[in-house]
């Protein structure tokens, strides 16, 4: 099987299709005349048949010369394509930007940081998937995305993980549930407790379950829904008690909807990040995305302290 064709030898034999004339094709290509008739008949070698004619001064395509034309005019059409567009994506605020993230992240962070983010990059082409950080894991694995915005876990040597900002987990309830009227949590009545959670499957739920296992405490009575939202709303109606981040919750906080309360003597912390590729060096685009998460996180921690 022979390898393909000779870009150059294709770009000569184009232009002389269109001159006709091997003194002017040397010309735009800045080449001897003796160069491009090497380049031809090498050409011609290559595929096994002669492509032009000579008619006085004037060079003719043969019928096979034709055929080669049609196909030449396109492989340079799209050699400059690809070209271009690399081109166009090393310049200034061009490019890609996929970002895996959880939905109480797309919710709350996101939003700040896109509306920062495009303001230097008006012209990159964002793409937001939401999923569980294990969700998010798979992704980077299958190449759907870029970066990821999710909790750490489990060392994996092939992602490298960039800290973003940490949270401590609270009991969300309604104002009006005892454990709010009290100002505590008597340990006692957690095992008793409907606990209004996020997935089972979540890692939020796994590390919430190892805690007061290690407290000897066993989470009885569980609902568990995939929508934070909607835990929200039937924690405010009184139908139990949630453990979520504050911050997924400051709006509620703020207008006393919900009140958070410590967990126990133990705090339960989570450490967010960007997960990528280990060995893959961060666009300039992504390196802003980052820098701009930590300065957002920074801003809703310093305003969660504030609702506090």
């Amino acid at each position: 099987m022979k390898g393909p064709l000779d870009s150059r030898q294709l770009q000569a034999f184009v232009i002389l299709a269109r001159t006709g004339s091997f003194t002017h094709t040397a010309r735009e290509l800045f080449l001897t005349q003796s160069a491009v008739s090497h380049s031809m008949k090498a050409l011609e070698t290559d595929v096994g048949c002669r492509l032009l004619d000579r008619v006085g001064k004037k060079v003719m395509l043969t019928q096979a010369g034709e055929h080669l034309l049609k196909h030449a005019q396109i492989i340079l059409r799209e050699m400059a394509a690809v070209r271009d567009g690399i081109e166009h994506l090393g310049k200034w605020g061009r490019g890609r930007l996929r970002i895996g993230a959880t939905a109480s992240i797309c919710q709350v962070l996101l939003p700040p940081v896109l509306r920062e983010f495009k303001e230097s990059f008006p012209q990159s082409m964002i793409q937001v998937e939401p999923g569980d950080s294990r969700d998010l894991v798979s992704g980077l694995e299958r190449q759907r995305m870029d970066i990821a915005m999710v909790l750490q876990m489990p060392t994996d040597e092939r992602f490298e993980f960039l800290p973003i900002f940490s949270d401590e987990l609270a009991f969300i309830a309604s104002p009006m549930h005892p454990w709010a009227q009290a100002g505590e949590v008597p340990r006692a009545e957690v095992a008793r407790q409907n606990l209004i959670i996020y997935r089972k499957s979540s890692h939020t739920f796994r590390l919430v379950d190892d805690y007061f296992r290690k407290e000897d405490i066993v989470l009885n009575t569980v609902i568990e829904l995939g929508s934070m939202e909607a835990i929200k709303e039937m924690v405010k109606l009184g139908l139990g008690v949630s453990i979520m981040a504050p911050w997924i919750a400051q709006q509620e906080l703020r207008d006393r909807s919900l009140v958070a309360l410590p967990l126990g003597r133990r705090k339960l912390k989570r450490e967010w990040g960007i997960l990528h590729w280990r060995g893959r060096r961060l666009t300039l685009a992504e390196e802003t995305f980052v820098g701009l998460c930590r300065s957002a996180s920074e801003n809703l921690m310093r305003t969660l302290e504030a609702v506090g």
